[in-house]
């Protein structure tokens, strides 16, 4: 027997014995667990399966032991990946520290700045949010204001964010900041890491048409960072800026799971459901121009996880790809709205429940992911300033 095969018998009989039985149903929005000083468990279970993975080192895989992780090949990463698909097993834990800033601190942060936070996001001890886009700096980012000032032994924030997802439930807010207002738009910016829980951060939460509020405003008025907090060097966050939001375009995609999971196999498969809805003959989809649809759509989320796989096979370090995330995101979050919006017309009227009175869970469920799904185009960067990137950074096109 390889050591590979050992290796997936012994996860395999390691997830049967952990992973509680209701962490093996589907998981809804509302359900799923970012961790925080401020997370409440309405199902005991997912404290105990989020526990047992952390003690595992199997809610970062891939980060070295030292920072609390599992230390796993690229190879093991996948097995287990496809194990814990094999039973349905939810992710233990979700949030920016996994999918974006806990990559990018192994990419550029200090062996401190490292150890004082990774293992704290392994273990779900801090959850983390982004301050980038502002109301005057979103698709061009590179305008914020928000000002970062020298104080001596410290950096006094000031200024507003805006779009900052679950800052409502944040220990702490990575973000881009101004620390050279004389210097093109570009250059003099930096990256720093702020504590949330200070009396110079205020959250008010925005509404949205899901009727759910996962964006917030942020206001910094004289926010303290200590100086250990800047990620990189002065001035030049920038480039630590780009290189997390290929990280998040690579989680948002589906990258960084090797094209294992899709973003929304929480609602069921897309066949059964066609059949459920519509009726069937001779055990296919009863209306053949949705049949069709439904066809292509699944064939087109196949390619797309086999092409996923083969592009972190073919990277060298088994990380996230460079500008060609802006491939995958683009590709990722329109495919995603296109089988959504199958969805609804295979469920007619049923696809828009808003309460449980008419509607059963996945009906209720799928209204507020398909208007929820509407942000999957904007969020790491809209689909036209994906298209502007592959454009001029992948296929190398004239400005």
């Amino acid at each position: 027997m390889s050591d590979m095969e050992s290796f997936r018998n012994e996860t395999r009989s390691w997830l049967e014995a952990n992973c509680p039985a209701s962490m093996r149903l589907p998981e809804k929005e509302e359900d799923m667990i970012g961790g925080g000083t401020k997370q409440v468990f309405t199902n005991p279970d997912a404290k105990v399966w989020l526990e047992h993975m952390a003690d595992k080192g199997w809610t970062a895989p891939a980060w070295p032991k030292e920072y609390g992780g599992g230390g796993l090949s690229q190879e093991e990463h996948g097995i287990l990946q496809d194990e814990m698909m094999r039973i349905g097993a939810r992710a233990p834990i979700n949030g920016m520290g996994f999918s974006m800033i806990g990559p990018t601190l192994l990419d550029y942060g200090s062996e401190e700045q490292k150890k004082a936070h990774l293992p704290k996001i392994a273990s779900g001890k801090i959850r983390w949010c982004q301050g980038y886009s502002e109301p005057a700096a979103g698709s061009d980012l590179a305008s914020l204001q928000t000002r970062c000032e020298d104080r001596g032994d410290f950096f006094q924030i000031n200024g507003q964010k805006i779009w900052t997802s679950g800052a409502q439930y944040a220990d702490w807010i990575f973000t881009l900041v101004r620390t050279d207002p004389k210097a093109s738009k570009h250059d003099g910016i930096s990256f720093v890491l702020i504590d949330m829980n200070q009396p110079g951060v205020t959250v008010k939460p925005i509404r949205l048409i899901s009727g759910n509020s996962p964006f917030c405003e942020t206001f910094f008025d004289s926010a303290r960072c200590e100086k250990n907090n800047l990620v990189g060097q002065l001035n030049r966050g920038w480039t630590v800026g780009k290189r997390l939001l290929q990280h998040e375009r690579s989680s948002i995609s589906g990258l960084a799971g090797g094209g294992r999971r899709g973003r929304y196999e929480a609602l069921g498969r897309l066949p059964e459901i066609a059949k459920q809805y519509v009726g069937e003959a001779d055990g296919r989809i009863a209306a053949p121009a949705l049949r069709e649809a439904v066809l292509i759509n699944q064939m087109n989320q196949r390619a797309f996880g086999l092409t996923q796989r083969r592009s972190m096979e073919e990277s060298h370090s088994g990380g996230t790809p460079t500008f060609a995330t802006s491939m995958f995101k683009y590709f990722g979050s329109e495919l995603g709205k296109e089988r959504l919006e199958l969805q609804l017309e295979a469920m007619g009227t049923q696809s828009l429940g808003w309460d449980k009175q008419s509607f059963d869970d996945l009906e209720s469920s799928l209204t507020r992911t398909w208007l929820r799904s509407k942000a999957g185009t904007i969020a790491g960067g809209s689909s036209e300033i994906q298209l502007n990137i592959i454009a001029k950074r992948v296929l190398g096109l004239p400005d």
